[in-house]
């Protein structure tokens, strides 16, 4: 039986469709309806999403945003200058098949999720990023380009000591030594989203870079999203707020999605080792496994993130056509 593909409405079907990132292992809360609506909006691109079945059950899934302007298209998961980490397809129901069924099924899925992009919105350009989806040969075979990707991820099991020890001395002894009458360290608001994003914001204009992530984007995210989906940690000292990392949740991985920029405030902490101690602390005492520290591409930042004794994880960026249209998309941001 081969498996069909059906396009779920984001507004009707948005509680079936959450049901299945619910129950797929490579989704995270980027996938749910309600963060896939957000993206659409703010990016100005029309949602579809893709869901493969075999027979009745579920097997697949796969957002995909259009992006038009003209005679021009393009087909994008997450949408374009969303600053959404992941999305992609993600599989459902494979983990008890046997290899060759597995394959089988994660082809003709993706084979078919492919020929409905090409047939419905024949895109110029298409971009998709994915993790947690290792079997990336379809797209090779249906002559995308792929490119390798890299994160950091850290391991939550043990003892709260055990976790520790495995850090580097300097982050165990930033840590340890830290006076915990000088600072406090609390899961904040939807106030202290935006206060990281300004931070964020801040940080990049400052050497020179753009940064296109709408603070408006993320406090709706979370507004919108399940509770404990979007935690805004933050460290303050007299009630000032010196830093903050914005945390993604799923039922077994946190992400550090945004924040954790070097602090402007002169102070005698190492306020993110303290942050990222406390959002492994707290994801290792809610039973969470692991901790993606969301990227291993750029050596200056590395060596900051290295000091957690992380695995190095593999995530794909996978392309096919014309790379101009991926300027003209940039103009249309900049312009919105």
């Amino acid at each position: 039986m081969s498996v069909e593909i059906r396009v779920l409405d984001p507004d009707t079907d948005a509680d079936e469709w959450n049901r299945y990132v619910e129950r797929s292992d490579g989704s995270n809360p980027f996938f749910r309806a309600e963060a896939l609506r957000l993206q659409a909006d703010d990016t100005g691109t029309t949602l579809h999403l893709l869901a493969g079945f075999k027979g009745q059950e579920p097997v697949g899934i796969f957002p995909v945003f259009e992006y038009k302007k003209g005679p021009i298209s393009g087909a994008f998961s997450p949408a374009p200058y969303s600053w959404a980490s992941y999305l992609g397809p993600s599989l459902l129901n494979v983990d008890k098949l046997k290899q060759r069924k597995a394959d089988r099924r994660t082809k003709r899925f993706l084979e078919g999720c492919l020929e409905w992009i090409d047939d419905e919105i024949s895109p110029l350009y298409s971009k998709f990023v994915t993790a947690e989806f290792d079997d990336i040969r379809p797209f090779v075979w249906n002559e995308y380009h792929v490119k390798p990707g890299h994160t950091y991820v850290v391991d939550l099991e043990g003892t709260e000591d055990d976790l520790l020890k495995r850090f580097s001395s300097d982050a165990r002894r930033n840590i340890r030594n830290a006076d915990g009458d000088g600072y406090d360290i609390e899961v904040g608001d939807t106030d202290d989203v935006e206060r990281i994003v300004d931070q964020v914001r801040q940080r990049y204009e400052n050497q020179g870079q753009a940064f296109q992530l709408s603070p408006d984007f993320a406090c709706s995210l979370h507004e919108q999203l399940p509770e404990g989906s979007l935690q805004p940690y933050v460290c303050r000292a007299d009630g000032e707020l010196l830093g903050g990392i914005l945390v993604l949740e799923s039922d077994r991985m946190r992400y550090r999605w945004q924040g954790g920029v070097k602090p402007d405030a002169d102070v005698d902490l190492a306020i993110n080792d303290l942050l990222d101690w406390h959002v492994m602390r707290d994801g290792l005492r809610n039973g969470i496994g692991e901790y993606d520290l969301v990227g291993a591409g750029v050596p200056s930042i590395n060596r900051y993130k290295a000091k957690f004794n992380p695995r190095l994880e593999t995530h794909y960026e996978i392309t096919a056509g014309t790379f101009g249209i991926n300027l003209l998309v940039d103009q249309y941001k900049k312009h919105r």
